[in-house]
């Protein structure tokens, strides 16, 4: 009887132990394949670190929100990011809410990075989505590419980001609409003496 109860509970406890993890998996997978795609303009970002590991670390163009008082908003508070698409067809904020949005409009969950208590009142936003993972093989060639690439303001670089329901996920970078896998493997065959 007590050997019994120990295999349920063993078996119980490796079943949650895969789920939890699927699930998570499976959520991401629905926002890429069902979300609403947006380009976000990256921004230079200082260039003795622009990568730690096997990933890339973005800024964005489009991360600051003029607010009309400042001091009602909090540094690292969470809040609702409504989006748009700008002129040039790259992802605009048009509005910031402690409040959900509506289901017809399309926003991600973020929170606030900083607030700029000055004339322009402005709302700097930390989106979670702020690193592109990439093959550990790939990673040094793209860091160059990606680095030589956001000093030239000739070169237009950008994240292809999927958003559904507040939840956002990278698709893919992306350096004059070619993907940065690509680049970086252009840039090796170029570059190597």
């Amino acid at each position: 009887m007590n050997t019994k109860f120990i295999l349920i509970a063993f078996l119980l406890m490796v079943i949650i132990q895969i789920y939890v993890p699927a699930k998570m998996i499976f959520a991401k997978e629905e926002v890429i394949a069902q979300g609403k795609e947006f380009r976000f303009k990256t921004a230079p970002v200082d260039p003795t670190d622009p990568f730690r590991g096997k990933y890339i670390i973005l800024s964005f163009e489009e991360n600051a929100f003029q607010v009309t008082n400042a001091d009602d908003w909090i540094p690292g508070d969470p809040v609702y990011v409504s989006l748009g698409t700008n002129a040039s067809g790259f992802a605009q904020i048009l509005g910031v809410s402690r409040e959900k949005p509506s289901s017809t409009e399309d926003y991600v969950l973020a929170s606030i990075d900083y607030i700029f208590n000055d004339s322009l009142r402005n709302m700097t936003i930390d989106y979670p989505f702020d690193r592109f993972y990439m093959e550990e093989s790939k990673a040094a060639n793209a860091e160059l590419a990606y680095n030589e690439s956001a000093g030239d303001t000739t070169q237009v670089t950008y994240a292809l980001v999927a958003v559904k329901n507040g939840d956002a996920v990278i698709k893919d970078v992306l350096i004059n609409g070619v993907p940065i896998a690509e680049v970086a493997k252009n840039w090796q065959e170029n570059n190597v003496e």
